[in-house]
């Protein structure tokens, strides 16, 4: 069996850049998109074997990418949001979202560096 191979979209640089360098630490192949229209055209030429998915991408919901990964794959995916809400939750499992990572605030929250 190969390497794993992970998709991570998110649209702050910062959060995709310290999810890559985790995941590739652990020794995983990792794919990154920063926006859904990115995620939507990888998906078209790679199947990864993960997906970790921003809600609140600026061209198009995480929910969208959720609902056009699983009309064609079952592959996992795992939403990464700042939001806590209880309807964000509710909203995964009717997406059939394998999980959901909630971001603390500072990282959430924290100004871009320079």
């Amino acid at each position: 069996m190969g390497t794993a191979t992970i998709l991570v979209v998110d649209d702050e640089r910062k959060i995709r850049d310290l999810v890559r360098s985790y995941l590739e630490r652990e020794g995983y192949a990792v794919l990154v998109a920063e926006t859904g229209q990115r995620a939507l055209e990888t998906l078209e030429r790679a199947n990864p074997d993960l997906i970790v998915l921003d809600l609140m991408l600026p061209d198009l919901s995480g929910e969208e990418i959720a609902r056009a990964v699983r009309s064609h794959s079952s592959v996992p995916i795992i939403m990464l949001t700042a939001k806590a809400a209880e309807d964000d939750r509710v909203t995964g499992l009717r997406l059939s979202i394998s999980s959901t990572a909630s971001l603390p605030t500072r990282v959430a929250c924290s100004p871009a560096s320079s």
